[in-house]
C-alpha cells in the first residue's frame, strides 16, 4: 500500500460508512434495493462478452494521477500491437491533488465508459487510491444493462468487488495500463478475455542461471487440500476498508485471495484481524496469498514476518490454503476472473476455473 492510499483510508471508510449518497443515487435505490440488503444480495453471475481483434477498450484513471501523460501514449500503442484500438476517458489526465480529476471527473468516465457502445472492454491506467470515493456516483443500473470487462488491480480492487457485489458483473483482476506488457501477462490476459479459455493458473517454474533450483515465484503450502467455490478477493488493504459498507459481495464459500505492498507485517495482521472479526475469513472454503511487496519487518525484533502472520490468522480455518501465488504488485501476474468458479489445489498452487468468464463467439 503506498503513501498516498494510505493517507485517505481513514476518511474513505468515514464516507463510506456514512453513507453519504448524491442526489442520482437516492434516486436508484429502489433498484438496487436497501444499502442494508446490499451486501447480502447475490446476484446472478454475468459473464461479459469476450475481447475480439479491433476492438476498442477504454482506457479511465479512476483513482491517482499519472505522473507522465506520456504513460497513456505508450498504453495506446502496447494495446494497438495487441491488437486492439483505444478510446481515452475525457478526464483521463486531470489532476486534483493526488487524484486523477475530482470524484465527479473520475466517474464520469467509468459511467461513460460502460454506456459507449463503441467500447468493448475497460483498462483502468493506474491503482494508487481513490475508486473507493467513486462508488455513491456510479450509475449501478446503466452498468448492469451494458456488461463490460474492466480490468486492473491495487486500488481497482474497490470497483471489481462492488461491481460483482451490486450487478452479477465478473471483473478481472489483473494488469493496469501502466503494467509491464510482458509476454506472461499478456499470455494470461489474452487467454482469459480473448480466447475465453477456462484456464488454470499455475505459477512459473523458471531456474534461473545463478541458481540450482526453483527461486523465484515459489509456492509454499500453509495447509494441503482442495476446494471449490467463488473466486473473490484483491488487495488487502482496500478490500478491509470497504468492510461495513454496502460496496461488497456475499463471501459464503468463496475462495479468498488476496495480495498487498508496502504494508509492514503489523499492518497486515491488523487487517487480517479485521477480516476476522468481520466473519470473512471464516466463510472462506480456501485462501490464497498473492505476494506482498516490499513487506518486511523494521529493522529490530519484536516483529512478526507476514508468513506469521498468515499463519496466525489462516491455519486456525481449517481449508486449503498457500502463499507466493502470481497475484499482485509485481511484473508478471495472471488475470483472475472476480465471480467465476473456480477449483484450487493448495499443494500445487493452482487455480483451475470450471468455466469461461466471458461469453461470445
Amino acid at each position: 500500500m503506498d503513501a498516498t492510499r494510505r493517507q485517505a483510508l481513514t476518511g474513505a471508510a468515514a464516507l463510506a460508512l456514512a453513507g453519504a449518497l448524491p442526489r442520482s443515487l437516492s434516486a436508484l435505490k429502489p433498484a438496487l434495493r436497501s444499502d442494508s440488503a446490499a451486501s447480502s444480495l447475490k446476484p446472478r453471475t454475468v459473464r461479459p462478452s469476450r475481447l475480439q481483434p479491433g476492438d476498442t477498450i477504454g482506457l479511465i484513471d479512476p483513482a491517482s494521477a499519472l505522473s507522465e501523460p506520456m504513460s497513456v501514449d505508450v498504453v495506446v500503442e502496447s494495446l494497438a500491437v495487441l491488437g486492439y484500438k483505444a478510446k481515452r476517458g475525457a478526464h483521463l489526465l486531470e489532476r486534483r491533488g493526488y487524484y486523477a480529476g475530482t470524484d465527479e471527473q473520475r466517474a464520469a468516465d467509468v459511467n461513460a465508459m460502460f454506456a459507449d457502445p463503441e467500447v468493448r472492454a475497460i483498462q483502468c491506467v493506474r491503482g494508487g487510491w481513490g475508486c473507493a470515493r467513486l462508488l455513491p456516483l456510479l450509475d449501478w443500473p446503466m452498468i448492469a444493462r451494458n456488461p463490460k470487462i474492466l480490468l486492473g488491480y491495487s486500488d481497482i480492487t474497490a470497483l471489481l468487488l462492488s461491481l460483482y457485489a451490486r450487478t452479477g458483473l465478473v471483473t478481472f483482476h489483473g494488469p493496469l495500463g501502466t503494467s509491464q506488457w510482458n509476454p506472461f501477462s499478456v499470455g494470461f490476459m489474452k487467454r482469459v478475455l480473448q480466447e475465453g479459455e477456462a484456464v488454470t493458473f499455475e505459477n512459473l517454474k523458471e531456474i534461473d542461471e545463478d541458481d540450482l533450483t526453483v527461486v523465484k515465484n515459489r509456492v509454499q503450502t500453509l495447509r494441503p487440500g482442495t476446494a471449490r467455490g467463488r473466486l473473490l478477493g484483491g488487495n488487502l488493504t482496500v478490500l478491509s476498508s470497504l468492510v461495513g459498507t454496502a460496496y461488497l459481495p456475499d463471501w459464503d464459500g468463496c475462495i479468498l485471495f488476496i495480495e498487498d505492498v508496502e504494508e509492514a507485517p503489523y499492518r497486515i495482521d491488523r487487517m487480517l484481524t479485521q477480516l476476522r472479526l468481520a466473519g470473512i475469513l471464516q466463510k472462506a472454503r480456501a485462501v490464497i496469498w498473492g505476494n506482498c511487496t516490499d513487506c518486511k519487518p523494521g529493522e529490530g525484533f519484536g516483529s512478526l514476518t507476514v508468513t506469521e502472520a498468515l499463519k496466525d490468522h489462516i491455519l486456525p480455518l481449517g481449508v486449503p490454503a498457500w502463499t507466493g501465488a502470481m497475484i499482485g504488485h509485481i511484473d508478471k501476474q495472471f488475470t483472475l476472473p472476480v465471480g467465476i468458479e473456480v477449483e484450487v489445489d493448495a499443494t500445487a498452487g493452482t487455480i483451475r476455473m470450471l468455466e469461461p468468464a466471458v461469453v461470445g463467439g
